[in-house]
């Protein structure tokens, strides 16, 4: 017999409703369009597109991870599952190792499903999934793998925020927090730094949805995430993030109570330093501009961090 307190994701595991996303997701993996690349190759063969990556899941690292969000990562840490590959190709990506070289070790899903009961074991308050989109059928298979296990923690999303509705779709009721970034407003450094053509209209249309799922945070006595949403945003130099736009919108239509995480630490790693327009540190000025744009649109919620320190 369920609780009140069980994962959404079992409702479906009974009803036989996850193991029909399964077969679905599975399905258009033959001509992928899981993210919003749509590349088309067939992964189930083994080819590969954007993300890199074919049929087989592949991680970098599993472990309790404490530099999270407060509600993330708790008192006894956030079960973090580091996926290997992205759909995206962020030249200050500070993972890229993972990210880009797709560093990591091919798993079953068995074998993943193993790795997210052991966190259990471990007593993570969630299994937290980075960059996980490019294997979201995958995932979902490890899923239902897991449950037959005893899997019982909640799900957290962390993603770029570069999502295809019809793959969110497939995580409605599976998912428990969505941590996505909103990274630009505008066309130009979107694809410049990222590749990610269409960003804004994809990442806005994503966050949403993903609000629509599961709604405003959700926190128990503990002050522990239970539910629901975490935007993250993270300031770029020369303002080419569109900081104020985005924090905007996110009041606008998302509502004053969504959680925001405002991010000072870029710095330019990986390819950035010979990529004119962030290839220097954020200022104290940029990043205070970012944060009195959150308190004019009424942001209240969430985290903001120190000011950068001026080199």
């Amino acid at each position: 017999m369920s609780s009140s307190n069980d994962p959404k994701y079992l409702e479906l595991f009974h009803s036989g409703e996850l193991l029909k996303r399964i077969t679905e997701g599975y399905a258009r993996l033959a001509a992928c369009d899981i993210c919003p690349h749509a590349c088309g190759v067939n992964r189930l063969a083994g080819s590969t597109g954007r993300c890199g990556v074919g049929k087989t899941p592949r991680i970098a690292s599993a472990n309790l991870h404490r530099g999270e969000e407060p509600p993330i990562s708790g008192t006894r840490g956030s079960g973090t599952i580091f996926l290997s590959g992205c759909t995206l190709g962020c030249k200050f990506c500070q993972n890229f190792p993972i990210s880009q070289l797709r560093n990591g070790t091919d798993l079953t899903t068995g074998g993943l499903a193993d790795k997210m009961v052991g966190l259990q074991r471990r007593g993570a308050h969630n299994i937290n999934f980075v960059t996980p989109s490019h294997f979201t059928p995958q995932i979902l298979a490890a899923l239902y793998l897991a449950i037959r296990k005893g899997f019982r923690l909640p799900l957290v999303w962390n993603t770029s925020g570069y999502e295809s509705l019809e793959t969110l779709r497939l995580l409605d009721g599976v998912v428990d927090i969505y941590l996505p970034d909103m990274k630009y407003t505008e066309e130009e450094p979107a694809v410049r730094f990222s590749g990610a053509p269409g960003y804004r209209e994809v990442n806005r249309k994503a966050v949403a949805e993903m609000l629509r799922q599961v709604g405003h945070l959700e926190v128990d006595e503990d002050g522990i995430g239970v539910r629901g949403l975490i935007v993250r945003h993270l300031v770029l130099p020369e303002g080419n993030a569109g900081s104020a736009e985005t924090l905007a919108w996110i009041a606008d239509n998302l509502g004053e109570e969504t959680h925001i995480a405002l991010m000072s630490q870029f710095f330019p790693a990986h390819a950035a330093a010979q990529t004119q327009g962030i290839h220097r540190k954020v200022t104290a000025a940029e990043y205070a501009e970012a944060v009195e744009a959150l308190e004019e649109n009424g942001l209240e919620n969430g985290w903001v961090q120190d000011e950068p320190e001026e080199s």
